[in-house]
């Protein structure tokens, strides 16, 4: 007889929540603005970094959570138990400290930068002739695109759009009584006012504006002023049954739900500092915001303008102050005047970004564009860079009368306009674009090439576990696998045909395909090893794990006594090292110069290994909400190739965290020698293996630093 639903009890021994194991990702992305090792402006960029993550993570997941508060309140989150307003309020409880630290680390850092004469300067700061070059600044440049506004009866609360800053102002009349100014600012200006003739003195615009607020508002005396950012809500569910009897397209339907965007709750809302309790009052009541919604920051509300900042550096002190420059290499075993097509078609071939170039990918499509036995490309897009080669390629392609087939992912979130752009684009050039399943979202990363001749039809098939974008290529880490593996190729032609047809219970030989076959694949392979005990062993490399079906296997698997290894970037609701149930599983986290991104499984040893590269992390999203591939790899090579990435980076303790059984996370000791992955893969070449991997050894002192601003466990 089957168990009643309401009498399983859920085990969250070995579990976290999703948002506070988040949390936790994004301070060690703080925390890289600590370490000593990493160049002053990188320091910068990472606070930066952290910031953005942060808004993201409250425009989402947070926004989520206020639209599960008020629709499904009792709804309880598997891996804790916690139910949406008990996950607010802890989100809303452990931000603060964050704040706190980030004000800190960017006290220090700006200190550093001002050793190099690069200031973010207050107006006391400014020389009288500084003062007089702001002044005309101001007065010739900004003051006569301002937007000043005065709340009050015949003047509504401004609309505050997402995360822009504005200046607002205590206003007191002659009569004694009290309202709110608004100073918007023009998001067609610069972020900073480089001061001429220096190094790097600068003045952010909300500086500027602040000093000239008393000015604005006529006949009312300013009191105080602040700088304030509202945070909307930016989760956006496309629920198709408002749509169904509408006649305009997807991308029209697309752009519409865009609109809905600017317009949504407010989540948070930033002051530059603590305001009096007159002020702060208004602003609850103008703004309608909670309290526990409001974040003090001592630090700039918007680090957008660093990337500015370096920008206008000069080409010496930015040398000095940032990484050293490195440049994707071609790989040492494609030769760069032979056909990409042939050297695929004697042996697979795998990029590892940035560490390879794309190079070679652009060097396949591009051929694939012109050569005349090609009868067409077929491709998933989910994200692609702004200005992209690639996309230009298929116009290409579909000018010279090859049949090019883009499954186009409108639902990429902010992306979506970029995407709609690039879709007419395509669509004008004669490519066929389709917009993906409904209610699933394609994230797979799959392109294929059909050929023609008078021996039949085959393939050349490519699948990655990032992106066809140029730009993130050069800034995440991730594989990408090319093919001329019939199996794969029929897979691939089968996945494009179901595709097409709105089919997602098709089946495949080779690849494993999400939401109907992946997940219970995987499952499959876990038991496989679950069966051989502590013979067993898994390795995972992905960017986050909240799925419980796949926790509770993995904890089955370490109860059995498989050696389970983890790589987990981000998100990591199992718990490892928990007595008698995840005793046998170690989570490592990277966090360095590239963003960890690929995602690689092995199941088994030696030569009975089995190796993967998915585009699927192991979320629930991924395995049930969306269309993923994941890609077996038979190549003897590429195996090693892989298992070499894995190895390094579960030796990496410079950029390396291990998880503790708590949900914190401790950082690994450099005892004799330093690893650092990443570093290590700049300097030695996969495709070259007579080079011996060396690491240098180089002491910190960042594990002491830490210590000092972070304490042992805390989000």
């Amino acid at each position: 007889m089957p168990k009643d639903p309401q009498s399983v009890v859920t085990d969250y021994t070995y579990t976290q929540n999703r948002e506070l194991s988040w949390l936790r990702f994004n301070r060690r992305v703080l925390e890289e603005g600590a370490d000593e090792t990493v160049p002053a402006l990188e320091r910068l960029k990472f606070i930066a970094i952290f910031a953005s993550n942060l808004d993201e993570f409250f425009m989402v997941r947070v926004g989520s959570l206020v639209d599960m508060a008020a629709v499904s309140p009792e709804e309880v989150d598997s891996k804790s138990g916690m139910r949406p307003r008990e996950q607010l309020k802890a989100v809303y409880e452990a931000v603060p400290g964050l704040i706190e630290i980030k004000g800190q680390l960017y006290n220090r850092v700006s200190g550093l930068l001002a050793q190099e004469g690069i200031v973010d300067l207050t107006y006391d700061q400014l020389t009288q002739e500084e003062r007089a070059q702001v002044k005309d600044y101001f007065h010739s440049v900004v003051l006569p695109i301002l937007s000043p506004q005065i709340v009050g009866q015949r003047h509504p609360t401004p609309h505050l759009d997402n995360k822009a800053l504005y200046i607002t102002a205590l206003l007191r009349s002659k009569s004694g009584k009290t309202s709110l100014g608004f100073i918007p600012l023009p998001t067609s200006l610069p972020p900073l006012f480089l001061l001429p003739g220096t190094r790097g003195r600068f003045l952010r615009l909300e500086t500027i504006l602040r000093q000239w607020a008393p000015t604005l508002f006529g006949k009312y005396k300013v009191e105080e002023t602040c700088v304030i950012s509202a945070t909307r809500n930016a989760d956006l569910t496309f629920d198709t049954e408002k749509f169904e009897d509408s006649e305009d397209d997807f991308r029209l339907l697309m752009t519409k739900l865009l609109k809905r965007r600017a317009n949504q709750s407010i989540v948070r809302l930033e002051l530059g500092q603590r305001p009096s309790q007159e002020m702060l009052a208004l602003l609850e009541r103008v703004i309608q915001v909670e309290t526990h919604q409001i974040y003090y920051d001592s630090a700039p509300l918007s680090m957008g303008y660093v990337y500015d900042l370096e920008k206008a550096l000069s080409p010496d002190l930015r040398a000095r102050l940032t990484y050293p420059a490195y440049h994707p290499r071609w790989p040492e075993d494609l030769n760069r005047q032979e056909s990409m097509i042939e050297q695929i078609r004697r042996k697979d071939r795998l990029l590892f970004f940035p560490f390879d170039s794309i190079d070679p990918f652009l060097r396949l499509l591009e051929e694939a564009a012109d050569r005349p036995d090609v009868a067409s490309i077929k491709i998933t897009i989910y994200r692609l860079a702004s200005t992209s080669k690639i996309a230009r390629i298929l116009c290409r392609a579909a000018e010279n009368g090859k049949e090019v087939v883009a499954l186009m992912e409108l639902r990429a979130r902010f992306d979506e306009a970029n995407n709609i752009a690039w879709s007419k684009m395509l669509e004008e050039a004669g490519c066929k674009v389709i917009y993906g399943m409904e209610n699933f979202k394609c994230h797979s990363k799959l392109c294929l090439i059909t050929l023609r001749d008078k021996k039949g039809t085959h393939y050349i098939t490519q699948v990655g576990t990032g992106n066809y974008n140029e730009k993130t290529s050069a800034l995440y880490t991730d594989l990408s696998v090319m093919t001329a593996s019939p199996v794969i190729g029929d897979d691939g032609a089968a996945f494009f045909r179901n595709m097409l047809t709105d089919n997602l219970e098709g089946g495949y030989h080779s690849l494993l395909v999400a939401p109907n076959g992946l997940k219970s694949q995987l499952c499959a392979m876990i038991q496989q090893e679950i069966d051989k005990g502590p013979q067993g062993y898994l390795c995972i490399k992905a960017n986050s794990i909240t799925e419980r079906e796949i926790i509770d296997k993995l904890r089955e698997a370490s109860q059995a006594g498989v050696q389970i290894e983890m790589i987990i970037r981000g998100i990591c609701c199992i718990r490892p090292g928990v007595l008698l149930k995840t005793e046998n599983i170690q989570v490592t986290s990277i966090v360095g110069r590239y963003l960890e991104h690929a995602r690689i499984y092995v199941f088994g040893r030696g030569d009975q290994a089995k190796y993967f590269i998915a585009s699927a992390d192991l979320m629930t999203r991924n395995l049930q909400r969306r269309v993923e591939i994941a890609c077996p790899i038979w190549d003897r090579e590429i195996q090693e190739q892989l298992r070499y990435i894995l190895d390094l980076q579960l030796q990496d303790n410079a950029k390396a965290s291990f998880l503790q059984p708590s949900g914190a996370y401790l950082r690994k000791e450099i005892r004799t020698v330093r690893v650092d992955s990443q570093e290590e893969l700049m300097r030695v070449s996969l495709h070259r293996p007579e080079q011996a991997p060396t690491v240098s050894e180089k002491p910190s002192a960042l594990h002491r630093l830490l210590g000092r601003l972070f304490g042992k466990d805390s989000p």
